[in-house]
């Protein structure tokens, strides 16, 4: 039996740029970390450590920068496109490449009822995201989201009728707290669109079916949350959902003569709950 090389990539991972746009007296700023992976003809490089097809890392992350001068950012699925189609189309050892963009944004500071025009204040804590993706010549798909979009309900959540073994002590639960720092990324049909449009709303529909649906279980809520999306949002193909479950338990009072009625909790970090779910179209075409 022969031992060969299978799949490989590399790349430079959190490319932390920042780009100020100064042009004029009120500057504006975007903050991003920038990943690119690539894919091609590397195998030399792993079994008789031949460079000669390989691209630096180090010219990956100057590339990020030069296109952020050159190109400006703009929308951060356009930014990713141009990079991953850069990248397979100018280097001839590259089948493929991989572009995530995660974008931190900022607001100006309010002074006397006005945004200053060079102070920022960091927003968040969750995050635009997206993922272009370039293989053969110029065969594209984008994929965006969000990530630490945290949110809490104090009401309106249950978890009943769970299967019990020999080692389950939860109790049912009819009224608790829903706490989540989710993470969605939601794959377009076509490599093209009004992608802050996409974000806005689909960031938007999250946000209510969260607040509006009455949870039987974090499940639920994600299923309720993306079937949403794919209704409204018809150039959105599947949308996975990945929520990490806060748990919070009603602090025991009663040894200082306390009641408590749900207000009094302790937010546990660990170990915790991570429920994933995506929520796609059913057609037959993909089968």
């Amino acid at each position: 039996m022969g031992i060969v090389l299978g799949p490989n990539r590399y790349g430079k991972a959190e490319t932390h740029l920042v780009r100020i746009y100064r042009d004029t007296a009120r500057h504006s700023i975007r903050d991003l970390l920038v990943s690119t992976s690539l894919q091609g003809e590397f195998g030399p490089a792993h079994v008789s450590g031949d460079q000669s097809a390989v691209l630096p890392t180090d010219t990956q992350k100057n590339t990020v920068f030069a296109y952020a001068k050159e190109y400006g950012v703009g929308e951060i699925e356009d930014f990713a496109l141009r990079l991953a189609r850069h990248f397979v189309s100018d280097t001839p050892s590259v089948t493929g490449a991989r572009v995530e963009v995660d974008e931190c944004g900022w607001d100006r500071i309010e002074v006397d009822g006005h945004g200053h025009d060079h102070a920022f204040v960091r927003r968040g804590p969750d995050l635009r995201t997206t993922t272009a993706t370039v293989q053969d010549g110029d065969r594209a798909a984008v994929e965006s989201g969000v990530k630490g979009l945290v949110v809490l309900k104090s009401t309106g959540s249950e978890f009943q009728g769970f299967l019990r073994d020999g080692y389950t002590t939860l109790a049912d639960a009819a009224d608790r707290i829903l706490a989540t720092a989710l993470e969605a990324r939601w794959r377009y049909e076509r490599p093209e669109g009004d992608w802050s449009a996409g974000y806005s709303q689909t960031r938007a529909i999250l946000l209510e079916r969260f607040a509006t649906v009455h949870s039987k279980a974090l499940q639920h809520t994600l299923w309720e949350m993306g079937r949403a999306v794919l209704e409204t949002r018809p150039d959105i193909a599947e949308i996975h959902l990945k929520a990490p479950n806060r748990h919070h338990f009603a602090v025991d009072l009663s040894p200082f003569g306390l009641d408590n009625p749900g207000e009094v909790f302790y937010a546990a970090d660990r170990p915790y709950g991570l429920i994933e779910a995506t929520v796609e179209r059913d057609d037959p075409n993909r089968r």
